[in-house]
C-alpha cells in the first residue's frame, strides 16, 4: 500500500464511527466551531468530544485554532477531496474531474 492508500484507510477508520461522521458533518456545515459548541450540540462529555476531535485531526480531516481557553475546529476540504479521489482510484472509478473532461472531448 502506498502512502495515499494508507491515509485513505486512516480516514475511513476515523469516519467509520457514526459519532465522528456526524461531528465532521457539523464542523463542515460551518466555517469553524468550538469544542464547547460541539459538546453542547452532541450532548457528550467534553473528554469524549475531545477524543473524537483528536481522531479526526490525526486523520487530517480537521485542524484546530486556539483562542484563549477555546479551540476552534475547521474541516480540511482538500483532504476530503483527496480521500474521495483515492477511494475512487482504488476501486477503479475515475475521479469526477476526469469524467467531466472525458465527456467534453
Amino acid at each position: 500500500m502506498d502512502a495515499r492508500q494508507l491515509a485513505a484507510v486512516r480516514v475511513a477508520r476515523a469516519l467509520g464511527d457514526p459519532t465522528r461522521f456526524r461531528m465532521l458533518r457539523a464542523i463542515a456545515s460551518q466555517e469553524e466551531i468550538s469544542c464547547r459548541d460541539l459538546t453542547a450540540l452532541f450532548r457528550l462529555a467534553q473528554a469524549t468530544v475531545s477524543h473524537h476531535l483528536k481522531v479526526l485531526t490525526q486523520a487530517g480531516l480537521v485542524s484546530a485554532r486556539k483562542e484563549g481557553p477555546f479551540h476552534y475546529y475547521r474541516v480540511h476540504r482538500d483532504a476530503l477531496e483527496a480521500h474521495g479521489a483515492t477511494i475512487a482510484a482504488a476501486f477503479g472509478a475515475a475521479p469526477r474531474r476526469a469524467r467531466r473532461a472525458e465527456r467534453a472531448s
